[in-house]
């Protein structure tokens, strides 16, 4: 099969454990590998893109419940919207490697590692939410990261500015005050998800780079100011806020310039 079809097939699996077993296959196999950026053959039917499960009930963003980490029941809630967004990122790397063609070699391979990563912190988190007794799927969860996914999807230079480098990098903010709170709180089961949050950030600033280094390529290939028209594509796809406080040390190694870092709080 055609390497960025078999991310397609991959990317339309309903059940998250088949989907992590068969990304992380797909992700092996084209490691190493001429991966093809010609338009992919045929008309490709989006019916079943993204497959997810069932559950969870996917609401709006707003209508999550608030549950405090300081009890079992809000620390699991906590667990499974990490791992809620995982689940999509395993989908947003699949997605970036069938659907975008024309582009380097390089770019292919790299959406792959993303994938293959994101399914790994999916196992991860999926396996300590089971531990502490509950399952994927056993809160309602929101779908922000995806929805920008479909705003994206005609127009990659759009997609890398306004999934790696701002969603994704939104939870390199997030993640220490995350895990902050978890140390205060210190039961094991807490102590055991900031330790899996390490291992997530640490790739994250990776997947961060991975976006930066093709929207400024993009740019380049298209004469673009990176920062004038990050500001117009996040406008024009209603991209949430950058607000603080940011992870500027995470940032910076994540690839951002001291420029751009002194426009986050200009990013409006």
């Amino acid at each position: 099969m055609h390497h960025r079809l078999s991310a397609l097939a991959a990317l339309r699996i309903e059940d998250p454990e088949e989907k992590v077993t068969a990304a992380r296959a797909a992700a092996a196999l084209a490691a190493g590998h001429p991966i093809a950026s010609d338009d992919l053959p045929g008309a490709i039917d989006e019916t079943g893109v993204p497959g997810r499960p069932a559950q969870p009930v996917r609401v709006a963003a707003t209508a999550v419940p608030q549950r405090s980490p300081f009890t079992d029941e809000g620390r699991a809630a906590l667990i499974h919207a990490i791992c809620h967004i995982e689940f999509n990122a395993i989908n947003l790397a699949l997605d970036a490697v069938w659907r975008f063609g024309g582009m380097p070699e390089a770019y292919y391979h790299d959406w792959w590692r993303v994938a293959d990563e994101e399914a790994q912190h999916f196992t991860l988190l999926h396996t300590h939410l089971r531990v502490m007794g509950w399952r994927y799927g056993d809160f309602p969860a929101h779908d922000g990261l995806w929805t920008m996914c479909e705003k994206t999807k005609h127009d990659v230079v759009a997609r890398m500015a306004l999934v790696p480098r701002t969603l994704e990098a939104r939870g390199l903010d997030a993640t220490p005050l995350i895990q902050a709170k978890l140390t205060r709180i210190g039961t094991p089961d807490a102590v055991a998800a900031s330790a899996i949050l390490d291992i997530i950030l640490r790739d994250e600033i990776g997947h961060v780079a991975i976006g930066n280094r093709w929207y400024r390529w993009l740019c380049e290939r298209d004469g673009l100011d990176p920062i004038a028209h990050y500001r117009v594509l996040y406008r024009r796809h209603e991209a949430p806020r950058l607000r603080p406080p940011f992870n500027l040390d995470a940032r910076s190694r994540a690839g951002f310039t001291d420029e751009e870092l002194g426009a986050l709080s200009q990013a409006d």
